[in-house]
Parts: C-alpha cells; sequence; structure tokens
C-alpha cells in the first residue's frame, strides 16, 4: 500500500509540472533537431516517460515470479526517488526526458510485484484489491495536491527534489519489512479454489517456457482481458495528462495572486517580493480533487468484485465513462456546479475500474505466471495505454477538446462491449 501511494504520487504529479512545461520552454533541441513545444510534443516526451511504465511490466512480472515481490519494490522506490532528484536538476526538456525515462523504467515493477503478492497472498482478494488500490488513491490525490501547494513557494525544480524524499523513506521501510508471499497459497503449490497449479512458486525460467505460458495466457479468454485493459489505459493516460491545460481553459478557473489570499502577516512572513510573482492555480486542486474521489471508487470496484460477475461490473463502468466523456465538456460549460459534479463521477469511475480488472485477471490466469499475467496486463494499461497521452497531446494541437472527448467515449465503449463479450462467452 505504502509503495502504491508512492507510484502514483509521482503518476499524477506530472501532468502538474506539464502545464509549467508548456510555458517555461519554446524548444526541444536535440543537436541535430529541433521541435517547438506544444501539446503534441511534450505529449511525445510525457509519453515515453509513461510509456515505459508499462512497457518494464513485463519483464518486471517475469522477475516477480523469480525473485519475490519485496526485493522489486525496494528497488522501484529508490528508482524513484532518483528519477525526481534528476528531474529537479534537469537544464532542459532532454534531460526531463531522461528523468521521466528512469521514473518509468523504476515504475514499471511495481504493479505485477504488488498485485502478484496480493494474488498468492491474500485469501480475501477483493478485499485486498480494495484498500491497496485505495493507497494508491491517497498518492493519486494528494501527490498533485502537494505538488500544487509546493509550487506556490518553490520553483517546480526544488519541488520535484523535494518529492524524492518520502520514496527514500518508503524504501528504507521496504528494505526490512518480512512477510509470507504466498500465504494464500495451497501447500501443494495450488491455489486455493483454483484446482491446484504445480508451478505456483516456480515462474518463468526461460525464453521459451516465457513464449510457451504467454501464448497459452492468449491462447484463452485472457485475450479479451488484455484488450479491456489497453482500452482502460488508454482512457486513463488520455483523461488525465492534460486535464490541468484543460481546465485551466474554463470559466471561474483564472489565477489568483497569492499575496491576494495571504494576511498580511503571512505575507510579511514569506516575503511580499518573494510573493508578489506567484500565484494560485485552481485548476490544480480540482485535478486533485477528482484524483481524491478515486479512493471511494476504488474501494467501492473492489468490494463489488467479490459480490458481482466482474463482467458485468466492468462492463456497466466503462459504459457510464463513456457517457460521461460526452457530457463532460457540455456540463462543464454549465458553471463550476455542473462541473463539480460531472468531475467527481469521471473521478469515481475512473477508478472503479481498476480492482475489478486486476481481479479479473487473476480468475484467468494460473497463480505459477500470475506476475507474468499481471506484467502484461500493466504492459497494456500503461504501455499499449501511455500512447493516450500522445494522442490527447495531438488532438488538442491539431482539433479540439471536444475530438479528445469524443475519442475517449469510443475507447470506453470498446472496454464496456469486450466487458459484455467477456461475459457471455463465460456464462
Amino acid at each position: 500500500m505504502l509503495a502504491h501511494g508512492m507510484v502514483h504520487t509521482y503518476e499524477l504529479s506530472i501532468p502538474i509540472f506539464v502545464t509549467i512545461w508548456l510555458t517555461q520552454y519554446e524548444l526541444i533541441d536535440l543537436g541535430v533537431a529541433q521541435f517547438d513545444v506544444t501539446t503534441a510534443t511534450l505529449g511525445v516526451v510525457v509519453t515515453a516517460g509513461y510509456g515505459l511504465f508499462g512497457v518494464g511490466a513485463l519483464p518486471g512480472g517475469v522477475l516477480v515470479d523469480r525473485v519475490g515481490s519485496r526485493r522489486l519494490i525496494t528497488l522501484c522506490l529508490l528508482g524513484m526517488a532518483g528519477s525526481f532528484l534528476l528531474l529537479g536538476l534537469a537544464p532542459n526538456l532532454v534531460v526531463i526526458a531522461l528523468a521521466l525515462l528512469l521514473w518509468g523504467a523504476a515504475a514499471s515493477v511495481y504493479h505485477p510485484a504488488g498485485l502478484a503478492l496480493i494474488s498468492k497472498g491474500v485469501e480475501e482478494r477483493g478485499t485486498g484489491f480494495a484498500y491497496h488500490g485505495m493507497a494508491g488513491n491517497v498518492g493519486i490525490g494528494l501527490g498533485p495536491l502537494l505538488t500544487a501547494i509546493l509550487l506556490l513557494f518553490f520553483d517546480w525544480e526544488t519541488v520535484a527534489g523535494l518529492l524524492a524524499v518520502p520514496a527514500l523513506a518508503a524504501a528504507a521501510y521496504a528494505s526490512r519489512a518480512e512477510f509470507n508471499e504466498t500465504a494464500a497459497v495451497a501447500a501443494d503449490g495450488g491455489e486455493a479454489g483454483t484446482g491446484g497449479d504445480s508451478k505456483a512458486s516456480t515462474g518463468v525460467s526461460s525464453l521459451a517456457e516465457f513464449l510457451s505460458e504467454s501464448r497459452t495466457l492468449f491462447a484463452g479468454s485472457f485475450v479479451a482481458v488484455f484488450a479491456i485493459v489497453m482500452c482502460s489505459g488508454l482512457f486513463y493516460r488520455g483523461v488525465l495528462t492534460f486535464m490541468p491545460d484543460l481546465l485551466a481553459d474554463l470559466p471561474g478557473f483564472d489565477p489568483i495572486p497569492l499575496a491576494a489570499l495571504l494576511p498580511g502577516g503571512a505575507l510579511d512572513a514569506v516575503g511580499a517580493e518573494a510573493s508578489g510573482g506567484r500565484q494560485l492555480n485552481p485548476e490544480r486542486y480540482f485535478y486533485s480533487g477528482l484524483l481524491m474521489v478515486g479512493v471511494v471508487g476504488q474501494y467501492v470496484g473492489g468490494k463489488l468484485t467479490d459480490r458481482i460477475p466482474v463482467e458485468r461490473g466492468i462492463a456497466g463502468a466503462f459504459g457510464c465513462l463513456a457517457v460521461l466523456a460526452l457530457v463532460f465538456l457540455p456540463m462543464a460549460n454549465l458553471g463550476i456546479a455542473p462541473l463539480l459534479a460531472v468531475g467527481a463521477l469521471l473521478g469515481f469511475f475512473l477508478f472503479l475500474v481498476q480492482p475489478m480488472y486486476q481481479a479479473t485477471v487473476a480468475e484467468y490466469t494460473p497463480p505459477g505466471t500470475r506476475g507474468l499475467s499481471y506484467g502484461y496486463t500493466y504492459l497494456g494499461v500503461f504501455g499499449v495505454g501511455a500512447l493516450g497521452g500522445a494522442v490527447a497531446g495531438a488532438i488538442l494541437a491539431y482539433a479540439n477538446p471536444p475530438a479528445l472527448f469524443l475519442t475517449l467515449a469510443g475507447f470506453a465503449a470498446a472496454a464496456a462491449l469486450i466487458a459484455v463479450y467477456l461475459s457471455r462467452t463465460r456464462s
């Protein structure tokens, strides 16, 4: 739970930095070529880091089955801390891109490690996924909120460096933590309730075995689950990467000078000159609040996986996301109150689906290759899904926000239809 919160603290703080990079930098200088900084080009830079976050999940999943979760989670935390220290020292967008790639590589091992640990170490799997997801959403919401607050008083480079400190502390704890990683696995090597599996503790040990197990996974219904998580990732990254920038253009989100909010005594304490040029950006706090609502969505989604067929839950949740994508901008233009309502619903359903598809993976895969299964899952969610950021940036650069939300509705509708198909084939 602690590591999950850290992963998403960093992941969802990046879009806040994006709003600053769009105004601070004019060119991406690669030496042999230069590119103007736009939502399209910056979307590609961010997608590179987010993409590695997903692509690295597959080899991470293989390692989980071989070496266990605790070691990988500790290395993940240390790597993320190092990446944000580098980000704080970055003199240009090229180094920023390198820091994001380092973050993506380090963070990529977390989900297969953490989710394999829960699926094999916790008997009440749905509840375990719910609490785990809630911890992630605390990071998802509080990370951007902390970032926004720190940006009131420090430049973004200093804020990035300060954000590295919690991961270092979490890594120190993780290196000393001890627990039974297979508490929910039966004594004969099989998982309780699955009919047994002799490979529960061996994992993938060779390239030939990797290819064989992969073919086995995708020969069955897991291919439909994989399609669902790809759509989920495209929607997730597409809607969140430029959300603060989109909100900034809506009525009622004009920046507020910090000096206008601080009382005289506080203004003197921080220095009138230091605070005079700083401002409060309401869109950053709305963005953080939208993500915090996801805590409730994660909890409800996890509980529902223990009570209803997950395929039906996924179909209903993605159907709601498709509708919300279509009505988001019309509702937002009606005023703050309608925007708060549609934003809260978007945050709720965006994260409601996560424990559902996590549990679905566990139901459609054997315990012996659970790490590999979650590796493929997060290759789909955060690897293929990372393209959602590039797609969003390109649409915003060459079309308009309504076109973006129409595209997002298409991703959600596709996921809902695949879940309906999966439900019918299973029954």
